[in-house]
């Protein structure tokens, strides 16, 4: 996550942002890929437009993790329930499922993790465009991929085996492949990636919980 928003940090000195800006910024949005995206789309002037409607779109990956950690939020209520998906983010959602994984069953866990994260990515992003404004990354440079690299960390905790995960994470990245390769704009590929992997997991979970279901009423 560190190497993550340093990468953002600099983008944002690269393409004109203030150091209040972006730290604003960072705060208030809370959102990595989303403001990564932002951060490419952004020309002088402005499209603000453009921005909000792209970093809306590429969010909306959050509601099948909402969906995902239902068993959490279904307890809460009004500003409780608001302000736990605030803090919401892709580490935070990952670390949560492990969590469940093992039986957990407070949502404090994910509000913890959260803004935990938050309090580390705001002076991180700080970090990385004081650095950007006193040396200059080429193109090409390692430290771009660390945003890459920190989606694919995620995934390592996440994985439960071939047998359950192989089939909705191949279709999500063929479906993405497909709709980056069919020339939709960024992001929809990863919206639709995204959508298609999550709709055949939520399948094969459903389809193993009837079984279960359906085994126990013949045992009984």
């Amino acid at each position: 996550m560190v190497p993550f928003g340093l990468v953002i940090g600099v983008l944002a000195d690269a393409k004109g942002l203030s150091f209040t800006e972006t730290v604003l910024m960072s705060a208030l949005v809370y959102a990595g890929a989303a403001q990564l995206l932002a951060l490419e789309l952004w020309t002088d002037p402005a499209p603000v437009m453009a921005a909000i409607v792209a970093a809306g779109v590429v969010n909306l990956r959050m509601a099948p993790q909402g969906a995902a950690l239902a068993g959490w939020l279904d307890r809460l209520r009004g500003w409780k329930l608001w302000g736990t998906l605030a803090t919401l983010v892709d580490h935070s959602f990952a670390l949560s499922v492990q969590e469940q994984r093992r039986g957990g069953r407070d949502a404090g866990y994910l509000l913890g993790v959260g803004l935990g994260l938050w309090a580390s990515w705001v002076p991180t992003t700080a970090i990385g465009w004081l650095a950007g404004s006193l040396v200059k990354l080429p193109p090409g440079h390692p430290l771009y991929f660390a945003s890459v690299a920190a989606f694919i960390s995620i995934l390592v905790g996440l994985w439960r085996g071939p047998r359950v995960d192989l089939a909705p994470w191949v279709v999500a990245g063929l479906v993405a492949l497909a709709a980056h390769r069919a020339g939709l704009p960024v992001p929809l590929p990863l919206l639709a990636g995204t959508l298609a992997g999550a709709a055949l997991g939520a399948w094969i979970e459903l389809r193993g919980k009837a079984r279960l279901a359906a085994d126990e009423r013949e045992r009984g």
